[in-house]
């Protein structure tokens, strides 16, 4: 007999979760999710797409009873609720390899509730992973409170800081090189200006991370076939084994360049990059670039015993589908030490 799914609870507080050998993973959305989702369907920028939008570009995809309007939000939310449904699978291997469940927040959620990163996330949290899908229009912004919080906590050895900052597509005035992106992409849920991160970019820039997130770059495919083509992983200076049978990450069309602010070096180490479709022209590629930072690793430094990662948040969902070696990369991030 199948064993049924475990009911869901909804609207409860946070059960603190005890410390054993097994790393405590939690995920932070940083979005205020009314803001998302009150979003007007008439701005044709810097919004989601509603179900509507994503049924109508993916079909027939979702023209199942599941997603159907007695079933399923059928705007804005209902997209947020994908992003949501779409991590199930990484909080279930990182519940098989910790033990633990996979905490969930969000700085403001579906009731209104306001939950600022302090100490009801963190003493109970190893891996913090940061996804920063809120809208700069949003004004999410860290407070000097969250970062003195998050700086005291990274103090403790064996943390571990994942931040995850999405692209920003056309942040410029000009609609022409708005267009190239856009074409570039081809991803017609997304307009021809989504700039998101702010949140991420007030903690990098508190915690002096050395990284901006820029651009939506489509990555290049294994010629004659629709897979993404191989990461190019720097695994001599992978100490934590983050890419430990880790062949590629996800394809997803409009993947964000982590550019480096600060040289390179011991303390920044850039462990893989992606190779930018080259059949698709981009003013990134127009300057010369072949392949975008996609996976960046900052050891224990100074004061700070614990880790800073950046990579995407797509790379742990499977909207954009899945594979053993995307597995391979939450089971070594669940279980990772240095």
């Amino acid at each position: 007999m199948t064993a049924l799914p475990r009911a869901r609870t909804y609207n409860q507080s946070h059960v603190p979760r005890p410390r054993t050998s097994g790393r405590r993973v939690s995920i932070y959305w940083t979005w205020s999710y009314p803001w998302e989702a009150q979003r007007s369907p008439a701005s044709m920028e810097n919004r989601f797409s509603t179900i509507t939008e994503v049924r109508n570009v993916a079909w027939p995809a979702y023209e199942t009873p599941e997603y159907a309007e007695a079933n399923f939000l059928q705007g804005i939310a209902g997209t947020l609720e994908l992003f949501h449904r779409s991590t199930l699978d990484f909080q279930a291997v990182a519940e098989a390899a910790t033990g633990h469940p996979v905490a969930v927040f969000q700085r403001i959620d579906q009731a209104g509730y306001k939950l600022p990163i302090d100490e009801r996330i963190l003493d109970d949290t190893d891996t913090l992973m940061v996804f920063g899908l809120d809208h700069l229009l949003s004004e999410q912004e860290a407070a000097p409170e969250e970062v003195a919080a998050i700086a005291e906590w990274l103090q403790r050895e064996g943390t571990c800081l994942l931040l995850a900052p999405h692209h920003d597509v056309g942040f410029t005035d000009d609609y022409a090189q708005r267009q190239v992106e856009y074409e570039h992409h081809g991803d017609r849920l997304v307009p021809r200006q989504q700039r998101f991160g702010q949140y991420t970019r007030s903690l990098m820039k508190a915690l002096d991370v050395p990284v901006h997130n820029t651009w939506g770059l489509r990555p290049a495919v294994v010629e004659g076939t629709t897979e993404i083509a191989p990461l190019n992983g720097c695994r001599d200076l992978d100490t934590p084994g983050l890419l430990d049978n880790v062949t590629t990450l996800n394809f997803h069309p409009h993947l964000p360049h982590y550019q480096l602010t600060a040289p390179e070096s011991d303390g920044l180490r850039v462990l893989g990059r992606q190779r930018v479709d080259p059949n698709r022209p981009h003013p990134f590629t127009a300057s010369g670039n072949t392949e975008f930072n996609a996976l960046i690793w900052m050891p224990p430094a100074g004061q700070r015993a614990g880790d800073i990662v950046l990579t995407d948040s797509t790379h742990f969902t499977t909207l954009f589908g899945g594979t053993d070696s995307l597995r391979n990369l939450w089971h070594n991030l669940a279980t990772m030490t240095t």
